[in-house]
């Protein structure tokens, strides 16, 4: 069987087709700044790697445009589209309607779109994206799997805001949590890399990249999770400020006369790692800034992996101990300054990272603690798409 996996964002589609039969990759790749006039596409097939120009005005056209390349060229995988059997999509904002992966009725939709004004930026491409291949192929199953969904086991003391109930009852103001789907991938896989039972098992998964998160998950199930209503919340992120009092909010929109279009601006992409260093929000740029001397740069750097730190030690607290400390994404599988900054200081939880792992491990399943610790710490690179065509796989086969 062969599933598409698509990855619809405001400009941008990211897609992957899978051979399920052994959950090989055929071909990837993206189409990227959809809409605008220097729009390309990146292919990955064949042992081959392609970037060329190409008008993408709107999403029906990219994943015409991805069809295409699937089919006809140098780089074609299949001879016709009917040999797809499914598409996944990466669904963002489910709010508390879905709790797991479900198939794309017209039913289905409606309850999606009625999340937008949750994810004002992320829900509205998705729809695009499932729209698109119905357009295309109208009788192809699809299936949606939610990035908030893994979230949704979250204890109502953990997932509640302390602001008037009416204000959750009406317009679903609380924490979801994202991300869902790489926490769940990593937090199963570590299991079974480490040989443990998901019963009893107290494991803290951080997500460190672009947008950064950590969950705490507690017999398999997520007790707590770093970002709430919206990815804003949490961590320090490359251009996210995280938690931030809500009395400086109004405070900084008083001062600098912004409405809340532009303290939305600042805080998700003006701030985090690029706010403070005052121009670097990729960790790699913030490490070499500290070479060079840059003081700000150092800065980032501490505030970044302090934070880290912090929610590992809460989360540890809230669920009675930790038995696997896990890292992934782009800083936390590549980075061992992240890596040690995060764990350095956690010695009275039972964790001793082991200097020689952890500067060798890069993008790869390992142990990164020494024998003796109590705590395993450990790096599984995520894979998001995996999961998807899994959960289309199980989805369809029924």
């Amino acid at each position: 069987m062969k599933i598409l996996v698509l990855n619809c964002g405001s400009s941008s589609i990211k897609y992957a087709l899978y051979d399920m039969d052994d959950q090989s990759v055929v071909t990837s790749g993206g189409i990227e700044k959809i809409g605008l006039p220097d729009s390309f596409i990146k292919i990955k097939a064949k042992g081959q790697k392609v970037q060329f120009d190409a008008p993408v005005p709107e999403h029906t056209a990219g994943v015409q445009l991805i069809f295409k390349v699937l089919t006809e060229g140098e780089l074609a995988v299949i001879s016709d589209l009917h040999e797809i059997d499914a598409v996944g999509h990466r669904m963002v904002h489910g709010g508390e309607k879905f709790s797991q992966s479900v198939l794309l009725t017209p039913e289905v939709m409606e309850q999606f779109a009625a999340c937008n004004d949750l994810a004002p930026l992320h829900n509205p491409a998705n729809i695009k994206g499932v729209n698109a291949v119905k357009a295309l192929l109208p009788d192809l199953p699809q299936v949606g799997v939610f990035d908030t969904a893994f979230h949704q086991t979250m204890p109502d003391y953990a997932y509640m805001y302390a602001l008037p109930y009416e204000l959750y009852s009406k317009y679903g103001v609380r924490r979801y949590g994202f991300h869902g789907t790489s926490h769940r991938y990593v937090s199963q896989r570590v299991l079974e890399f480490l040989g443990m039972k998901k019963e009893g098992s107290r494991i803290i998964t951080c997500h460190i990249g672009g947008g950064a998160s950590i969950a705490a998950v507690k017999d398999g199930k997520v007790i707590d999770t770093s970002m709430g209503l919206t990815p804003l919340e949490g961590l320090m992120m490359g251009t996210r400020s995280g938690d931030i009092d809500a009395g400086a909010v109004t405070f900084l929109m008083d001062k600098l006369g912004l409405d809340t279009k532009g303290i939305s601006a600042l805080l998700n992409k003006q701030s985090g790692l690029l706010g403070v260093s005052e121009g670097r929000s990729d960790f790699r740029d913030i490490l070499a800034g500290i070479a060079e001397g840059n003081d700000h740069a150092r800065l980032a750097k501490e505030m970044y992996t302090y934070r880290i730190k912090k929610y590992i030690g809460s989360y540890a607290a809230a669920m009675g101990g930790v038995d696997v400390i896990l890292f992934t994404a782009g800083a936390g599988e590549n980075q061992w300054e992240v890596r040690e900054g995060a764990t350095k200081g956690l010695e009275f939880l039972g964790v001793e990272v082991d200097e020689q792992k952890n500067h060798a491990c890069r993008a790869k399943e390992a142990i990164i603690s020494t024998d003796a610790s109590k705590v395993k710490v450990c790096v599984i690179p995520t894979d998001e798409e995996l999961m998807i065509a899994l959960d289309t796989l199980a989805i369809v086969g029924k």
